[in-house]
């Protein structure tokens, strides 16, 4: 499925100049441009829908709080998904004063919504064990055992979808079970993946068919694995699977993390392999496998059972 292409000529050049100027990847650009057409088609009556530059270039800051309103209370979105599109909003109309279209940014001084706090969801190693041994009746060895490799590596590495899409062949080392991946802001890390990956990946390398295309996973048709069609992958397996804890790639990734913390792995270790910045942002960890021993204890200790007291 192809993705998110802007089609108004002003956002197309915001996109690539995203990714041109400021080395955004060409997703996280698209995103940015779809989330100014969202706000645009917020402010404009259906008969001005097709004129996206004319509306953007009325809009003040109360047309902006109006928008994040929507976004909260009538559409229930998460501060995280808020805050993402008054950034963009504000990237925007930096461009257009860059451009000499606009004088003020009307996005500016708008407050976002304060950060969720909410822990991130993670599966119990069971629960991951019984997904990765999910199999789909009536799969081609070939996407059977590309299907395979693309969950165990979610797993083994703890990357996230778009970097798993964006793997090609010269980035992976069976022999040292190293691969390179292409993260947030375009940085380049190296990870590491088990045995189970590597045995994975090897056999689906030996039926992947030749192709012009680098890319590591591909679709039926040969071209590399876009975005939804991975997360529509996942979400196949998932339901199959039988477990009842909401996954998905993203999921793995803090299972990922969260395990290896629980099974002795240091912080400073868990954020190499992620790909933070910060050991900041990698410390929700420890609260997660906090809670994760809290509710097993919770779940364990026979005094709280009312049958005993």
């Amino acid at each position: 499925m192809p993705g998110y292409i802007p089609e108004d000529p002003i956002l197309a050049d915001f996109s690539a100049r995203l990714t041109a100027e400021m080395n955004y990847s060409r997703r996280t650009a698209t995103e940015y441009a779809r989330d100014v057409e969202g706000f645009a088609k917020f402010l404009a009556p259906k008969g001005e829908r097709g004129k996206i530059a004319k509306v953007l270039a009325k809009a003040t800051p109360v047309d902006i709080r109006r928008y994040i309103l929507q976004l909260r209370d009538r559409l229930g979105y998460k501060a995280v998904s808020v805050r993402r599109k008054i950034f963009s909003l504000r990237k925007y109309y930096a461009f257009e004063r860059q451009e000499g279209r606009r004088k003020d940014n009307p996005a500016a001084d708008v407050k976002p919504p304060k950060p969720d706090h909410a822990l991130p969801r993670i599966l119990k190693e069971v629960d991951v064990n019984r997904l990765l041994r999910t199999r789909v009746a009536g799969r081609s060895d070939l996407l059977r055992l590309r299907d395979v490799a693309m969950m165990e590596l979610l797993y083994a590495a703890g990357i996230r979808r778009a970097e798993l899409v964006g793997i090609n062949l010269s980035d992976v080392d069976l022999e040292r079970r190293t691969l390179r991946v292409l993260g947030k802001g375009n940085k380049e890390r190296m990870v590491l993946f088990n045995r189970a990956a590597r045995d994975a990946m090897k056999m689906y390398l030996h039926v992947r068919p030749r192709s012009s295309d680098g890319a590591l996973f591909l679709s039926e048709r040969g071209t590399r694995l876009s975005h939804n069609q991975a997360g529509k992958i996942f979400r196949l397996y998932a339901d199959l699977s039988g477990i009842t804890e909401h996954a998905t790639p993203h999921t793995m990734r803090h299972s990922f993390a969260t395990h290896l913390l629980q099974n002795g792995a240091d912080l400073v270790t868990i954020k190499e392999l992620l790909g933070h910045a910060s050991l900041a942002t990698t410390q929700i960890y420890t609260n997660v496998s906090l809670e994760h021993i809290r509710r097993t204890y919770d779940d364990a200790h026979p005094r709280d059972d009312e049958k005993l007291r």
